[in-house]
């Protein structure tokens, strides 16, 4: 069965795709202004995304095309985040303690984000 968005020119899909992921950061991030609850909008947006995929609301097609675009341009993205640390290493010395504590946590959450992934692959 072919769907109706594979007619559609490439460009085209793309920016509906980036249409679907922004519209879903945006209801979390309101979500969230609502509830007040302390947690980031957009990862609340992409949970109810990974909900709506589950659920087959949301068809995996519809934003494919959008969400490899963004993979690939994913170390661009972290530019201003590196740019904006690298701005703050002097206040290294004085937080020592703080950011080994940062970096540990970091190390941590990516080790176990990457058995959790590497299993879920395996299965």
């Amino acid at each position: 069965m072919t769907s109706q968005t594979a007619a559609l020119p490439p460009a085209v899909r793309v920016v509906l795709g980036l249409g679907v992921l922004v519209g879903f950061a945006a209801l979390g991030e309101g979500l969230m202004r609502l509830l007040h609850w302390p947690l980031p909008g957009s990862v609340v947006g992409m949970v109810l995304l990974l909900l709506s995929l589950g659920l087959r609301v949301v068809r995996l097609h519809w934003i494919e095309p959008a969400a490899d675009g963004l993979l690939g341009i994913l170390g661009l993205l972290f530019v201003p985040a590196t740019v904006g640390a690298i701005q703050f290493l002097g206040a290294g010395a004085e937080w020592g303690l703080w950011l080994l504590v940062m970096v540990a946590g970091l190390l941590l959450g990516a080790g176990v984000a990457g058995i959790v992934a590497g299993r879920l692959v395996r299965d």
